[in-house]
């Protein structure tokens, strides 16, 4: 196990990825699925947050805006939601479940 902000790393190092928020688990794939493949806003936060060294090819940024709930006394819902584009009221009542979107792909999110 190897655990990590920094997923420009995890991609050298692992075979498959469980990316997590405040505890949860939000997506789990193969590393190759993950990279080519995200789904979850917050992996795909996390993933436009890794560097691109050329001076031609610019990566365009998710900047993560809201309240970060609190770890400790979670508010009901999707842990994410306060920090979410696609956020939307059944997200602030009620957990996602983790569920498989195509073989191998498990995804935590009401909108995907």
């Amino acid at each position: 196990m190897f655990i990590t902000h920094d997923l420009s790393v995890v991609n050298y190092f692992s075979d498959d990825v469980a990316v997590m928020y405040l505890g949860e688990l939000v997506e789990k794939a193969s590393s190759q699925e993950l990279f080519a493949n995200p789904i979850h806003p917050y992996t795909k936060a996390l993933l436009s947050a890794i560097p691109v060294p050329s001076l031609e090819h610019k990566k365009e940024r998710i900047l993560l805006r809201g309240e970060i709930s609190s770890p400790i006394n979670p508010k009901p819902g999707c842990r994410f939601a306060q920090r979410c584009n696609y956020a939307t009221e059944k997200c602030f009542k009620e957990s996602p479940k983790l569920r498989e979107i195509k073989p191998g792909h498990f995804l935590s999110c009401h909108n995907f």
